[in-house]
């Protein structure tokens, strides 16, 4: 069957520069875009049972903007003015680069890894004495703590804000050819909004390995992949299957 509409289930692009939007012209396919999921803080209150004290830490680990967003979030409520010193290590350049919304860039300690978390361990492995704080959302890849426990370094997770299921209640109608997903949590909402929702002939696009684990066990069929070596993106990948249903 042809393609000629596909949900993402993700924000819209802020920049025209997105590749969905030269997918959708070279295609003539229609884009649309919608969280299933999002992001809630959770309340200082909350935090505060668990006792952690902030100027406890020299070093936090940042893997998300969201992350960063809700350390200085919790900070300023708590009252707890950020020390100069405090070493910063950003799991991307994004991350860093986001960062600047905060603290001055220039004059902070901030080490950068290259997108994965792997990648910044081997940054935390040279400053092993510090005392690390993992602000995380209450859905933390296992790989994470995994690394740091491995690596021996003393660290505290704490989390300061939750992956919730978006309402889709006026999407119950709508049809589209594709859907595509980033993450457990988006089958995860797709499978609350809808409960009695039958794949038929939507075609689903998953990318990475836990996204397409998760369409598999909720009993639907995963039919575009990504990354793959000659698809490393979600948009190259539609692509390349969008050629091939459409010349049917």
């Amino acid at each position: 069957m042809k393609v000629k509409t596909i949900l993402v289930s993700q924000p819209a692009p802020k920049t025209e520069t997105s590749p969905y939007f030269d997918l959708s012209d070279k295609q003539k396919v229609k884009i649309d875009f919608r969280s299933f999921i999002h992001v809630e803080g959770i309340s200082v209150k909350e935090i505060r049972a668990h006792k952690i004290d902030l100027s406890s830490f020299s070093a936090i680990i940042l893997t998300s903007r969201n992350a960063v967003d809700h350390f200085f979030r919790v900070a300023e409520e708590m009252r707890f003015k950020v020390p100069d010193s405090m070493k910063y290590f950003c799991q991307s350049e994004a991350v860093a680069y986001y960062l600047q919304k905060y603290v001055v860039y220039r004059k902070r300690k901030i080490y950068v890894g290259n997108r994965t978390f792997p990648d910044l361990i081997k940054l935390i492995k040279k400053h092993k004495t510090e005392q690390f704080l993992l602000p995380s959302s209450d859905k933390l890849k296992p790989l994470i703590p995994t690394e740091l426990d491995k690596l021996g370094v003393k660290w505290k997770r704490l989390d300061l804000y939750r992956t919730v299921v978006s309402d889709l209640s006026d999407l119950e109608d709508v049809f589209y050819d594709v859907l595509v997903f980033f993450s457990p949590s988006g089958i995860e909402s797709l499978l609350k909004n809808f409960p009695n929702f039958k794949q038929n002939d939507t075609r689903i696009a998953a990318f990475g390995n836990s996204t397409v684990r998760a369409v598999t066990e909720a009993g639907f069929k995963c039919d575009i992949t990504a990354p793959a070596p000659e698809t490393p993106s979600m948009t190259m990948a539609l692509d390349k299957y969008i050629k091939i249903a459409n010349k049917k």
